[in-house]
């Protein structure tokens, strides 16, 4: 056969095009790849790690309540103890759920670990019955010590496994981003050699965005959230850019939040409260902030010692989650502010039924934390400011409800300042209850 020139050029385009295929085969395959990698940590493993440090201080909180319990013996701490208790197999499902394979070992030997510190504490309970108490301290410290221990390992291991995974993942991007890219050089230089400038100059094109890629992952693997990627277009590449920076924006927003988390209550703090009500005026739908504040908690923590005081607040979180998934809807959201406030925002439809609920759960709730001294009278007896012993009365909940569907309200101060000008209007009416806007006088 004669190579003529029609027939070089055919054969030269047509070597072009083999190469040009196989590039592109070759560059989708590690994109989508890469794609589905960035998807994993967003979906998955950023979400696990941040249940598995949850569940941490959980823990936490639930030996906190077995200790406080062979202190004082009261017979509430066993009931938040079985609370905790149930909150924390409640958490090992959900870890459950949505665990590594390779995770499921270790959460099947944290369920058992957690179902025998239960029965320790059953033990105990007895012991503390017959007044046998150095025996239950014993137990508490032994046994029981131990089991948390090594329910502590468990959970330490569990979000090892997720950050090695993590890390993982950041690497497998790494190198595939890489090896994509070296792949890609050399089939241009392939493409050069027959003399064809478009598969070079489509060579570059991909290179150049995807050694993009290789350095922003290689950011973000060190830490630095704030490097976002600009690549226009719609194929694969500007796809894995646009999910790379959901994924960095996301990793910064959890980080954020993880920081501003209360670490009493586990509950977003004032800038997700700030962000949450920003955003639903920003909707221009209707809905309700409801300002939670306890009226007479300083004379208690005063006279029973901020420890206790820090039950009564754990325990104002658990009326609140629990508010939400009996009267509430998964959209609506709940902060803690700090101290003894709270905000609650939901749709105002709801927002009368939940702050009720709330008001008679926190009333029931409260009792238990005071002496029995105390719940007869009907008051504590402690020193005010001056050092003088006063009558304070027990304590009382105050939520004042502002609602708006972003036409009043131009900024989330505005409308957070209006809630504290209800709530204390609240304060000045006796006993638990909820305030509107629309019953301050004036």
């Amino acid at each position: 056969m004669i190579l003529n020139i029609r027939r070089k050029l055919f054969l030269g385009y047509l070597a072009m095009a083999l190469l040009t295929i196989v590039a592109s085969t070759y560059a989708v395959g590690h994109l989508r790849s890469l794609n589905n990698l960035a998807e994993k940590m967003i979906h998955q493993d950023a979400r696990l790690l941040d249940l598995e440090k949850k569940m941490m201080d959980a823990l936490l909180a639930w030996e906190g309540v077995e200790k406080r319990y062979l202190i004082l013996k009261d017979p509430s701490l066993a009931d938040i103890f079985w609370t905790r208790s149930e909150d924390f197999q409640s958490q090992i499902e959900k870890l459950k759920a949505e665990a590594l394979p390779e995770q499921v070992q270790n959460i099947t030997a944290l369920a058992t670990l957690a179902k025998q510190y239960a029965e320790i504490f059953v033990r105990e309970t007895v012991l503390v019955d017959e007044d046998r108490l150095d025996e239950a301290a014993a137990l508490s410290s032994h046994e029981g010590r131990r089991v948390m221990e090594k329910m502590g390992l468990a959970l330490r291991a569990l979000q090892v496994q997720t950050e090695k995974n993590i890390d993982s993942r950041m690497k497998a991007i790494n190198i595939k981003a890489l090896e994509a890219s070296h792949m890609t050089i050399a089939l241009a230089v392939a493409s050069l050699l027959i003399g064809m400038i478009l598969a070079a100059a489509i060579t570059f094109n991909i290179s150049r965005r995807l050694r993009k890629l290789e350095v922003a992952t290689g950011d973000v693997a060190e830490g630095n959230f704030d490097r976002e990627i600009d690549i226009r277009g719609e194929d694969e590449i500007c796809s894995l850019a646009a999910a790379f920076n959901t994924m960095t924006k996301r990793l910064k927003v959890l980080e954020a939040m993880n920081i501003d988390a209360s670490p009493l209550t586990g509950l977003p703090g004032n800038l997700a409260i700030e962000q949450e009500i920003r955003r639903r005026l920003e909707l221009k739908k209707p809905f309700s902030l409801c300002h939670l504040d306890l009226d007479n908690f300083k004379p208690f923590a005063d006279h029973y010692g901020y420890a206790w005081g820090s039950e009564v607040i754990k325990e104002v979180a658990v009326i609140l989650d629990e508010g939400k998934r009996i009267r509430g809807e998964a959209g609506d959201f709940i902060g803690h502010i700090g101290g003894d406030d709270f905000i609650l925002i939901t749709e105002p439809a709801r927002a009368e039924g939940l702050c009720g609920f709330i008001v008679a759960e926190f009333d029931e709730r409260v009792q238990r934390f005071y002496s029995e001294e105390d719940r007869r009278r009907g008051f504590i007896l402690a020193k005010d400011r001056q050092g003088r012993l006063q009558e304070f009365p027990l304590i009382t909940i105050t939520i004042s409800i502002v609602s708006d569907d972003g036409s009043q309200y131009h900024n989330p101060l505005e409308m957070a300042k209006m809630a504290a000008e209800v709530k204390n209007y609240g304060k000045s009416l006796a006993g638990s209850k909820y305030v509107h806007r629309e019953d301050m006088p004036g």
